[in-house]
């Protein structure tokens, strides 16, 4: 018994990671992309299965969103129906998938969970949406905005040093040809 479950914990475990962004903010009436991606233990199988899900933010129940067995379905029925489209890449293990149109009804946690035969156990893949009406402002936009200060900033400085020089060459020849009047 000890040596079996000593065998146990030095055998390798079959899984399959799932990666996900936490949280995604998003505009109403836009397009979005909930990327996920994967990493098996075993060889991409035949019979490879993704399950997008998503949970509403008054946590009623689970709802499908997306579904893929060989190759993507679109759900007959519910409130991403003719919303959903595939945008993954099974060889690059990509289950990636496009929202369209956006709602604030589309708040929840979307969950992905992707089986790979002989591994079907792992982690499951979640990411919180949020609708906004805009996007806050962010490192992102405050990382532009410093930018194009910079930018701005270092444009001034290089005009009015052209102009100093401009100037200071100007009085230069004004100075040279009062001396040469004098004489």
């Amino acid at each position: 018994l000890i040596s079996a479950v000593f065998l146990a914990a030095l055998w390798p475990a079959a899984a399959v990671e799932v990666y996900t962004s936490k949280e995604v903010n998003a505009v109403n009436g836009t397009n979005l992309r909930l990327k996920c991606t994967f990493s098996s233990s075993s060889p991409i199988s035949r019979d490879l299965t993704v399950t997008w899900n998503f949970q509403p933010e008054d946590l009623s129940s689970h709802e499908p969103v997306f579904c893929y067995l060989r190759e993507p379905y679109e759900l007959p029925a519910g409130r991403f129906k003719e919303r959903v489209t595939w945008d993954g890449n099974i060889e690059r293990q990509d289950v990636s998938i496009v929202i369209w149109n956006l709602q604030p009804t589309d708040n929840g946690t979307f969950t992905c969970q992707v089986k790979n035969p002989p591994d079907v156990y792992g982690t499951i893949g979640e990411v919180r949406l949020r609708v906004v009406q805009r996007v806050p402002f962010s490192e992102i936009h405050f990382l532009a905005v410093a930018i194009g200060s910079a930018c701005v900033l270092m444009i001034i400085v290089v005009a009015v040093v052209i102009i100093c020089r401009h100037h200071r060459k100007k009085a230069q020849e004004k100075r040279i040809e009062v001396a040469d009047t004098e004489l």
